[in-house]
């Protein structure tokens, strides 16, 4: 859990400031001003070039290093319920094992030891659940920046 939300702290603060950064170039580029703000990671890769194959390529960098820990969250949220249910099952079968030495076993004596190993469960699908919906998160912030960086991209390649 720790680490889900330590990705999604990190992630999520620097792709706001980033997309913010975007959005005020796109803004200037479409202004009176039509000037490209130094601020744009796309103007740092780029260096004022307006290649079409360049600023293609530009697109995809800052895009790749933008979603860089988002495969982190998709796989913490897709295999967390799994380590879980293993710890119930471990849990469950312990319990089996202490009571095969008991020769008469009631409810009220199996019912504490398998809710005790339901709790596992239940801590892997809390964590599943937030870091399903951090990726979730995450994923539509690279969307939106490269929305704003491929608009820039189109402008600049029409201005020449």
């Amino acid at each position: 859990m720790i680490i889900t939300i330590w990705i999604y702290i990190y992630r999520y603060f620097s792709l706001k400031a980033m997309i913010t950064n975007e959005q005020k170039s796109l803004e200037s580029l479409t202004s009176r001003e039509a000037a490209f703000s130094p601020l744009s990671a796309l103007n740092k890769c780029s260096n004022n070039s307006h290649s079409r194959e360049i600023l293609h390529a530009c697109e995809i960098n800052i895009i790749k290093d933008a979603s860089a820990g988002i495969s982190w969250l998709a796989i913490i949220s897709s295999t967390s319920p799994f380590i879980g249910l293993f710890g119930t099952v471990v849990g469950i079968l312990e319990s089996f094992a202490k009571f095969s030495s008991h020769s008469k076993v009631g409810f009220s004596v199996i019912a504490p030891a398998i809710s005790e190993a339901l709790v596992a469960t239940a801590a892997g699908i809390f964590v599943a659940i937030f870091a399903y919906t951090f990726h979730q998160i995450i994923t539509r912030k690279v969307y939106e920046l490269n929305t704003y960086i491929k608009a820039q991209s189109e402008i600049l390649i029409a201005k020449g």
